[in-house]
Protein backbone atom coordinates (compact mmCIF):
# COMPACT_ATOMS: atom_id res chain seq x y z
CA UNK A 1 0.00 0.00 0.00
CA UNK A 2 1.39 3.23 -0.77
CA UNK A 3 1.50 6.04 1.81
CA UNK A 4 -0.65 9.10 0.30
CA UNK A 5 1.67 11.82 1.44
CA UNK A 6 4.95 10.23 -0.18
CA UNK A 7 2.81 9.70 -3.73
CA UNK A 8 1.22 13.80 -2.99
CA UNK A 9 4.75 14.89 -2.45
CA UNK A 10 6.30 12.72 -5.58
CA UNK A 11 3.46 14.04 -7.57
CA UNK A 12 4.65 17.39 -7.21
CA UNK A 13 8.55 17.21 -7.47
CA UNK A 14 9.33 18.53 -10.93
CA UNK A 15 11.09 15.82 -13.34
CA UNK A 16 13.87 17.43 -13.75
CA UNK A 17 14.87 17.45 -10.40
CA UNK A 18 14.03 13.89 -9.97
CA UNK A 19 16.37 13.46 -13.12
CA UNK A 20 18.85 15.32 -11.34
CA UNK A 21 19.00 13.55 -8.06
CA UNK A 22 19.04 9.63 -9.90
CA UNK A 23 22.10 11.32 -11.96
CA UNK A 24 23.63 12.49 -8.78
CA UNK A 25 22.60 9.01 -6.85
CA UNK A 26 24.36 7.12 -9.76
CA UNK A 27 27.51 9.22 -10.31
CA UNK A 28 28.67 9.13 -6.28
CA UNK A 29 31.55 7.65 -5.62
CA UNK A 30 29.92 4.42 -3.47
CA UNK A 31 28.40 3.39 -6.69
CA UNK A 32 31.57 4.45 -9.66
CA UNK A 33 34.30 5.18 -7.56
CA UNK A 34 36.42 2.87 -9.95
CA UNK A 35 36.26 5.61 -12.47
CA UNK A 36 37.45 8.27 -10.21
CA UNK A 37 40.17 6.18 -9.17
CA UNK A 38 41.16 5.46 -12.74
CA UNK A 39 40.80 9.30 -13.43
CA UNK A 40 43.11 9.93 -10.93
CA UNK A 41 45.76 7.04 -11.72
CA UNK A 42 45.83 7.86 -15.45
CA UNK A 43 46.33 11.68 -14.29
CA UNK A 44 49.16 10.48 -12.27
CA UNK A 45 50.91 8.25 -14.27
CA UNK A 46 50.38 11.10 -17.07
CA UNK A 47 53.05 13.15 -14.81
CA UNK A 48 54.95 10.15 -13.91
CA UNK A 49 55.90 8.74 -17.40
CA UNK A 50 54.81 11.77 -19.87
CA UNK A 51 56.58 10.14 -22.96
CA UNK A 52 54.99 7.09 -22.81
CA UNK A 53 51.92 6.59 -21.26
CA UNK A 54 49.39 9.18 -22.21
CA UNK A 55 49.14 7.68 -25.66
CA UNK A 56 46.74 5.93 -27.99
CA UNK A 57 49.42 3.18 -27.77
CA UNK A 58 48.81 3.05 -24.20
CA UNK A 59 45.24 2.33 -24.75
CA UNK A 60 45.48 -0.39 -27.29
CA UNK A 61 48.00 -1.60 -24.61
CA UNK A 62 45.66 -1.84 -21.80
CA UNK A 63 43.03 -3.06 -24.07
CA UNK A 64 44.57 -5.93 -26.29
CA UNK A 65 46.81 -7.05 -23.10
CA UNK A 66 43.99 -7.44 -20.42
CA UNK A 67 40.79 -9.23 -22.90
CA UNK A 68 41.79 -12.54 -21.67
CA UNK A 69 41.75 -10.91 -18.39
CA UNK A 70 38.34 -9.71 -18.55
CA UNK A 71 37.42 -13.10 -20.68
CA UNK A 72 38.77 -15.35 -17.10
CA UNK A 73 37.52 -12.57 -14.66
CA UNK A 74 33.71 -12.91 -17.27
CA UNK A 75 33.71 -16.21 -16.62
CA UNK A 76 33.63 -16.13 -12.75
CA UNK A 77 30.62 -13.98 -12.35
CA UNK A 78 27.85 -16.56 -12.79
CA UNK A 79 29.23 -18.71 -10.09
CA UNK A 80 29.76 -15.73 -7.69
CA UNK A 81 26.71 -15.04 -8.33
CA UNK A 82 25.16 -18.28 -6.41
CA UNK A 83 27.48 -18.22 -3.60
CA UNK A 84 30.29 -20.77 -4.99
CA UNK A 85 33.72 -20.31 -6.22
CA UNK A 86 35.22 -22.05 -9.11
CA UNK A 87 38.95 -21.66 -8.41
CA UNK A 88 39.62 -24.60 -11.20
CA UNK A 89 38.65 -22.04 -14.02
CA UNK A 90 42.30 -21.05 -14.27
CA UNK A 91 43.12 -24.65 -15.14
CA UNK A 92 40.29 -25.20 -17.58
CA UNK A 93 42.06 -22.63 -19.76
CA UNK A 94 44.75 -24.47 -19.66
CA UNK A 95 43.06 -27.53 -20.23
CA UNK A 96 41.13 -26.05 -23.71
CA UNK A 97 43.68 -24.32 -24.85
CA UNK A 98 46.17 -27.25 -24.74
CA UNK A 99 43.69 -29.65 -26.26
CA UNK A 100 42.44 -27.05 -29.43
CA UNK A 101 46.52 -27.23 -29.82
CA UNK A 102 46.95 -30.73 -29.46
CA UNK A 103 43.90 -31.59 -32.22
CA UNK A 104 45.52 -29.26 -34.67
CA UNK A 105 49.23 -30.47 -34.38
CA UNK A 106 47.84 -34.03 -34.30
CA UNK A 107 44.89 -34.42 -36.33
CA UNK A 108 43.39 -33.63 -39.53
CA UNK A 109 40.08 -32.19 -38.08
CA UNK A 110 39.03 -28.69 -38.83
CA UNK A 111 39.68 -25.91 -36.50
CA UNK A 112 36.08 -25.92 -35.90
CA UNK A 113 36.27 -29.29 -34.40
CA UNK A 114 39.05 -28.82 -32.24
CA UNK A 115 36.99 -25.71 -30.72
CA UNK A 116 34.00 -27.48 -30.07
CA UNK A 117 36.13 -30.78 -28.78
CA UNK A 118 37.61 -28.26 -26.05
CA UNK A 119 34.17 -26.44 -25.63
CA UNK A 120 33.15 -30.53 -24.30
CA UNK A 121 35.99 -30.75 -22.11
CA UNK A 122 35.87 -27.61 -20.75
CA UNK A 123 31.78 -28.17 -19.60
CA UNK A 124 32.87 -31.82 -18.56
CA UNK A 125 34.55 -29.92 -15.85
CA UNK A 126 32.16 -27.91 -15.05
CA UNK A 127 29.62 -31.41 -14.20
CA UNK A 128 32.70 -32.35 -12.81
CA UNK A 129 32.63 -29.62 -10.04
CA UNK A 130 28.85 -29.33 -10.17
CA UNK A 131 28.88 -32.88 -9.30
CA UNK A 132 31.39 -32.65 -6.47
CA UNK A 133 30.20 -29.33 -5.25
CA UNK A 134 26.66 -29.25 -5.13
CA UNK A 135 25.92 -33.01 -4.65
CA UNK A 136 28.38 -33.58 -2.93
CA UNK A 137 28.28 -30.86 -0.90
CA UNK A 138 32.32 -30.18 -0.89
CA UNK A 139 32.87 -26.43 0.04
CA UNK A 140 33.45 -24.80 -3.44
CA UNK A 141 36.68 -23.34 -2.96
CA UNK A 142 37.89 -27.01 -1.78
CA UNK A 143 36.35 -28.82 -4.38
CA UNK A 144 37.07 -27.17 -7.00
CA UNK A 145 40.89 -26.31 -6.42
CA UNK A 146 40.75 -29.84 -6.17
CA UNK A 147 39.62 -30.34 -9.29
CA UNK A 148 41.88 -27.90 -10.97
CA UNK A 149 44.75 -29.85 -9.04
CA UNK A 150 43.69 -33.16 -11.03
CA UNK A 151 43.28 -30.35 -14.26
CA UNK A 152 47.10 -29.74 -14.32
CA UNK A 153 48.39 -32.99 -13.63
CA UNK A 154 46.20 -34.62 -16.43
CA UNK A 155 47.81 -31.63 -18.29
CA UNK A 156 51.63 -32.36 -17.02
CA UNK A 157 50.89 -35.97 -17.58
CA UNK A 158 49.95 -35.50 -21.70
CA UNK A 159 52.13 -32.88 -22.54
CA UNK A 160 55.23 -33.98 -20.07
CA UNK A 161 55.02 -30.15 -19.28
CA UNK A 162 56.03 -29.08 -22.58
CA UNK A 163 54.62 -26.51 -24.47
CA UNK A 164 53.00 -27.63 -27.91
CA UNK A 165 54.39 -25.48 -30.85
CA UNK A 166 53.67 -26.27 -34.82
CA UNK A 167 53.71 -24.65 -37.79
CA UNK A 168 50.28 -25.55 -37.44
CA UNK A 169 49.02 -23.17 -35.18
CA UNK A 170 49.79 -20.46 -37.37
CA UNK A 171 46.97 -19.04 -39.75
CA UNK A 172 43.35 -19.36 -39.03
CA UNK A 173 43.95 -20.29 -35.78
CA UNK A 174 46.46 -17.59 -34.53
CA UNK A 175 43.70 -15.10 -36.30
CA UNK A 176 40.82 -16.37 -33.09
CA UNK A 177 43.04 -13.39 -31.38
CA UNK A 178 45.29 -12.26 -34.00
CA UNK A 179 42.64 -10.49 -35.99
CA UNK A 180 41.74 -6.87 -35.55
CA UNK A 181 38.96 -4.45 -35.65
CA UNK A 182 39.88 -0.54 -35.95
CA UNK A 183 43.51 -1.53 -34.40
CA UNK A 184 41.87 -3.40 -31.40
CA UNK A 185 42.20 -7.19 -31.31
CA UNK A 186 39.27 -9.63 -31.42
CA UNK A 187 39.73 -10.42 -27.77
CA UNK A 188 38.17 -7.58 -26.86
CA UNK A 189 35.57 -7.31 -28.59
CA UNK A 190 35.14 -10.98 -27.52
CA UNK A 191 34.63 -9.68 -23.87
CA UNK A 192 32.59 -7.20 -24.95
CA UNK A 193 30.15 -9.85 -26.26
CA UNK A 194 29.94 -11.68 -23.23
CA UNK A 195 29.66 -8.98 -20.91
CA UNK A 196 26.77 -8.08 -22.88
CA UNK A 197 25.16 -11.37 -22.60
CA UNK A 198 26.07 -11.35 -19.03
CA UNK A 199 24.13 -8.16 -18.32
CA UNK A 200 20.92 -9.10 -20.41
CA UNK A 201 20.70 -12.81 -18.26
CA UNK A 202 21.80 -11.34 -14.89
CA UNK A 203 19.92 -8.04 -14.85
CA UNK A 204 16.78 -8.55 -17.17
CA UNK A 205 15.66 -12.22 -17.13
CA UNK A 206 14.02 -14.13 -14.12
CA UNK A 207 16.75 -16.51 -14.59
CA UNK A 208 19.21 -13.62 -13.13
CA UNK A 209 17.00 -13.15 -10.02
CA UNK A 210 17.00 -16.33 -9.35
CA UNK A 211 21.16 -16.56 -9.70
CA UNK A 212 21.51 -13.67 -7.10
CA UNK A 213 18.37 -14.90 -4.80
CA UNK A 214 21.03 -18.10 -4.58
CA UNK A 215 23.91 -16.51 -3.87
CA UNK A 216 22.46 -13.84 -1.22
CA UNK A 217 20.93 -16.48 0.73
CA UNK A 218 20.51 -19.90 -0.52
CA UNK A 219 17.77 -21.13 2.52
CA UNK A 220 16.03 -18.08 1.48
CA UNK A 221 15.92 -18.66 -1.69
CA UNK A 222 15.08 -21.93 -1.37
CA UNK A 223 12.42 -20.51 0.80
CA UNK A 224 10.73 -18.61 -2.28
CA UNK A 225 10.48 -21.74 -4.16
CA UNK A 226 13.72 -21.24 -6.24
CA UNK A 227 15.97 -24.40 -7.18
CA UNK A 228 19.01 -23.51 -5.75
CA UNK A 229 21.07 -26.74 -6.46
CA UNK A 230 20.28 -26.84 -9.62
CA UNK A 231 21.14 -23.10 -10.40
CA UNK A 232 24.19 -23.93 -8.26
CA UNK A 233 25.20 -26.36 -11.00
CA UNK A 234 24.48 -24.86 -13.98
CA UNK A 235 26.33 -21.78 -13.27
CA UNK A 236 29.23 -24.17 -12.67
CA UNK A 237 29.09 -25.47 -15.98
CA UNK A 238 28.35 -22.40 -17.81
CA UNK A 239 31.47 -21.11 -16.09
CA UNK A 240 33.66 -23.77 -17.14
CA UNK A 241 32.57 -23.42 -20.41
CA UNK A 242 33.37 -19.86 -20.67
CA UNK A 243 37.18 -20.02 -19.13
CA UNK A 244 37.66 -22.96 -21.63
CA UNK A 245 36.86 -20.47 -24.64
CA UNK A 246 38.72 -17.89 -22.64
CA UNK A 247 41.92 -20.61 -22.51
CA UNK A 248 41.34 -21.06 -27.09
CA UNK A 249 41.99 -17.72 -26.82
CA UNK A 250 44.81 -17.13 -24.93
CA UNK A 251 46.33 -20.22 -26.91
CA UNK A 252 45.34 -18.61 -29.91
CA UNK A 253 47.17 -15.22 -29.04
CA UNK A 254 50.56 -17.26 -27.63
CA UNK A 255 50.43 -19.49 -30.94
CA UNK A 256 51.05 -22.27 -28.69
CA UNK A 257 49.34 -24.78 -26.25
CA UNK A 258 50.93 -24.19 -22.74
CA UNK A 259 50.25 -26.15 -19.66
CA UNK A 260 50.99 -23.27 -17.36
CA UNK A 261 48.77 -20.96 -19.87
CA UNK A 262 45.90 -20.01 -17.25
CA UNK A 263 47.66 -20.19 -14.35
CA UNK A 264 48.98 -16.65 -13.95
CA UNK A 265 45.38 -15.16 -14.78
CA UNK A 266 43.92 -16.64 -11.24
CA UNK A 267 44.83 -13.64 -8.98
CA UNK A 268 44.13 -10.68 -11.45
CA UNK A 269 40.69 -12.47 -12.50
CA UNK A 270 39.17 -12.77 -8.88
CA UNK A 271 40.26 -9.09 -8.31
CA UNK A 272 38.68 -7.90 -11.18
CA UNK A 273 35.48 -9.66 -10.26
CA UNK A 274 35.36 -8.64 -6.71
CA UNK A 275 36.58 -4.97 -7.35
CA UNK A 276 33.67 -5.00 -10.09
CA UNK A 277 31.19 -6.28 -7.43
CA UNK A 278 31.63 -2.61 -6.16
CA UNK A 279 30.69 -0.60 -8.94
CA UNK A 280 27.13 -0.08 -10.39
CA UNK A 281 25.23 -2.95 -8.16
CA UNK A 282 26.63 -2.39 -4.91
CA UNK A 283 27.62 -5.79 -3.43
CA UNK A 284 26.37 -8.13 -6.41
CA UNK A 285 28.79 -9.38 -9.07
CA UNK A 286 28.42 -7.62 -12.59
CA UNK A 287 29.47 -7.31 -16.29
CA UNK A 288 30.27 -3.76 -16.82
CA UNK A 289 31.51 -3.08 -12.83
CA UNK A 290 34.11 -6.45 -13.71
CA UNK A 291 34.81 -4.79 -17.55
CA UNK A 292 35.56 -1.31 -15.32
CA UNK A 293 37.91 -3.19 -13.05
CA UNK A 294 39.91 -5.18 -15.52
CA UNK A 295 40.38 -1.71 -17.01
CA UNK A 296 41.73 0.01 -13.44
CA UNK A 297 43.62 -3.05 -13.00
CA UNK A 298 45.31 -2.70 -16.89
CA UNK A 299 45.84 0.91 -16.12
CA UNK A 300 47.93 0.55 -12.95
CA UNK A 301 49.62 -2.21 -14.11
CA UNK A 302 50.33 -0.98 -17.60
CA UNK A 303 51.39 2.25 -15.88
CA UNK A 304 53.64 0.81 -13.60
CA UNK A 305 55.63 -0.95 -16.25
CA UNK A 306 55.99 2.11 -18.35
CA UNK A 307 56.88 4.27 -15.30
CA UNK A 308 60.29 1.99 -14.84
CA UNK A 309 58.36 0.66 -11.08
CA UNK A 310 59.99 -3.11 -9.99
CA UNK A 311 58.54 -5.76 -11.61
CA UNK A 312 57.37 -6.90 -8.34
CA UNK A 313 55.04 -3.51 -7.97
CA UNK A 314 52.62 -4.97 -10.45
CA UNK A 315 51.21 -7.77 -8.36
CA UNK A 316 51.04 -5.27 -4.95
CA UNK A 317 48.71 -3.49 -7.25
CA UNK A 318 46.82 -6.64 -7.97
CA UNK A 319 46.90 -7.73 -4.38
CA UNK A 320 45.90 -4.16 -2.49
CA UNK A 321 43.04 -3.87 -5.37
CA UNK A 322 41.63 -7.31 -4.53
CA UNK A 323 41.87 -7.01 -0.64
CA UNK A 324 40.14 -3.61 -0.55
CA UNK A 325 37.26 -4.71 -2.86
CA UNK A 326 36.80 -7.90 -0.58
CA UNK A 327 36.26 -5.53 2.36
CA UNK A 328 34.30 -2.93 1.00
CA UNK A 329 32.21 -5.98 -0.67
CA UNK A 330 31.60 -7.32 2.23
CA UNK A 331 30.78 -3.54 3.82
CA UNK A 332 28.42 -3.40 1.05
CA UNK A 333 26.23 -6.93 1.37
CA UNK A 334 26.12 -6.24 5.09
CA UNK A 335 24.77 -2.11 4.63
CA UNK A 336 22.42 -3.26 1.65
CA UNK A 337 21.28 -6.43 3.94
CA UNK A 338 20.33 -4.37 7.13
CA UNK A 339 18.52 -1.78 4.70
CA UNK A 340 16.26 -4.41 2.85
CA UNK A 341 15.30 -5.43 6.96
CA UNK A 342 14.37 -2.07 7.74
CA UNK A 343 11.79 -1.81 4.84
CA UNK A 344 10.55 -5.42 5.84
CA UNK A 345 9.86 -4.05 9.03
CA UNK A 346 7.99 -1.24 7.24
CA UNK A 347 5.75 -3.38 5.31
CA UNK A 348 4.79 -5.43 7.99
CA UNK A 349 3.42 -2.34 9.83
CA UNK A 350 0.79 -1.71 7.17
CA UNK A 351 0.21 -5.07 6.53
CA UNK A 352 -3.00 -4.91 8.33
CA UNK A 353 -4.29 -2.34 6.06
CA UNK A 354 -3.22 -4.00 2.90
CA UNK A 355 -3.23 -7.72 4.29
CA UNK A 356 -1.86 -10.27 1.47
CA UNK A 357 -4.30 -12.26 -0.94
CA UNK A 358 -2.79 -15.28 -1.20
CA UNK A 359 0.01 -17.07 1.27
CA UNK A 360 3.00 -16.15 -1.96
CA UNK A 361 3.88 -12.80 -0.10
CA UNK A 362 3.92 -14.47 3.74
CA UNK A 363 6.46 -16.90 1.99
CA UNK A 364 8.65 -14.01 0.35
CA UNK A 365 8.85 -11.69 3.21
CA UNK A 366 10.13 -15.29 5.59
CA UNK A 367 12.40 -14.82 3.27
CA UNK A 368 13.47 -11.40 3.50
CA UNK A 369 13.18 -12.00 7.26
CA UNK A 370 16.24 -14.68 6.85
CA UNK A 371 18.69 -12.02 5.09
CA UNK A 372 17.70 -12.53 0.97
CA UNK A 373 18.63 -9.87 -0.91
CA UNK A 374 16.02 -9.39 -3.00
CA UNK A 375 12.35 -6.98 -2.42
CA UNK A 376 9.34 -8.97 -1.98
CA UNK A 377 8.19 -8.02 -5.16
CA UNK A 378 10.97 -9.90 -7.00
CA UNK A 379 10.69 -12.82 -5.37
CA UNK A 380 6.50 -12.95 -6.25
CA UNK A 381 7.83 -12.41 -9.90
CA UNK A 382 10.16 -15.76 -9.20
CA UNK A 383 7.31 -17.85 -8.25
CA UNK A 384 5.41 -16.17 -10.95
Amino acid sequence: MTDPEVSTAAAGTPTWMTAFRRAGQALTFRRIGAVYVLVLISIGFSFWAPDTFPTYATVKQVLDGNAVIALAALALIVPLSTGVFDISSVYTMSLSGVLTAYIVIHTDLPLGVAIAAALGASALVGVVNGIVVVTMRIESLIGTLATGSLIQAFITLVTKDQSLNSAKLVGTFAKLAGGDIGGFNYPVFYALGVALVLWLVLEHAVVGRRLYATGFNKDAARLAGIHTARLQFASLVVSATLAGAAGIVLASSIGAGSPTAGSPYLLSSFAAVFLGATQFKEGRFNAWGTLLAVTVLGVGTTGLGLAGAAPWTGSMFTGVVLITALAVTGVQRRSGVAARRWRLVGRRSTASVDPPQDGSRDRSEAALDVGLGLRSDDLLNERA
